[in-house]
Parts: structure tokens; sequence; C-alpha cells
């Protein structure tokens, strides 16, 4: 009885029961450790990736605070400026009203200096004036009131007073 492709009954049963058992120990001594392995790998492979985009994530999470950080920095950096400009402007300003107060000072002492000084010419030209008055009275009194002699009198006393002052 030989049969299709020179295989009999017992010869395939027991070829079949060989290729059953070859294939129970390749399963559980290669396919169950190559699957393992091949499942590990792809939990390594798996993890690696989980690890991968948490690291991406962090760093992500790491320059955005780095970001916000520097524009904090400016920001205070700006606000330092702009306090040191406006305390430049105030000092400024202080200095401005502290010279204006100075000067105010000045011109005011100024002008009462200028004030006794002009008050000092007034008393000594009414001095003089007095001085030349009572000069020109007794030269009148002395002698008589005749309009030539007068003229004279007078033109000599303004020149005696202007004599005096250069003095």
């Amino acid at each position: 009885m030989e049969g299709f492709l020179g295989l009999t009954l017992p010869s395939f049963i027991g070829q079949l029961i060989n290729f059953l058992i070859l294939l129970g120990l390749l399963t559980f001594f290669g396919y169950k450790p190559i699957r393992k392995m091949l499942d590990e790998r792809s939990n390594r492979i798996r993890q690696s990736m989980e690890q991968a985009e948490a690291t991406k994530l962090e760093y992500e999470r790491a320059q955005g605070e780095v970001e916000k950080q520097i524009r904090k920095a400016r920001e205070e950096g700006q606000s330092i400026i702009e306090q040191a400009v406006q305390a430049g402007n105030r000092l400024k300003e202080e200095a401005r009203q502290e010279a204006r107060k100075e000067t105010q000072a000045i011109v005011e002492k100024a002008r009462a200096e200028l004030d006794r000084e002009r008050d000092k010419i007034v008393d000594e030209l009414r001095k003089e004036f007095v001085d030349t008055a009572i000069l020109a009275a007794e030269r009148v009194l002395s002698e008589s009131l005749d309009r030539g002699k007068h003229r004279q009198l007078i033109e000599k006393t303004l020149d005696e007073s202007a004599a005096l002052r250069a003095h």
C-alpha cells in the first residue's frame, strides 16, 4: 500500500507525531524564549520611547522656564533702567531747583547790595547838595545879587562841588 507521494498511513502518522513533537519542542524551547526576548525588547523600546518623550517634555518645560526667567530678568532690567532714568531726572530737576534758589538768593543779595549802594550814593549826593547849597547861600549872602554876579557865583560853586566829588 503505497500511497500518495510514497507515504503510507503508519509512516504518515509517525511523521505527523514527529512533526507535532518537534513543533511542541520548538514552541516550548524556541518560540516562547524568542517571543519572551522579543517582548522584552519591545518593552525596552517602548520604555525608551516613553523615557525619550518624558525627557522631551522635561526639556520643553525647562526651556519654557528658562525663557520665562530670561523674560523676567529683562523686565527687571528694564525696570531698573527706568528707575535709574527717573532718579537721574529727579536729581537733575532737584539740581536745577537748587541752582534756581541759589541764583535767586544771589540776585536778591545783589539787589540788596545795589539798594544799599544807591541809598549811600543818594545820601552822599544829598550831603554834597546841602554843602553846595550852603556854600552857594554863603556866597549869595556875602555878595550882592546882580544877575551876572549870580551866574558867576553858581558856576563857581558847581565847579567847586565837582572838585570836591573828584576827591
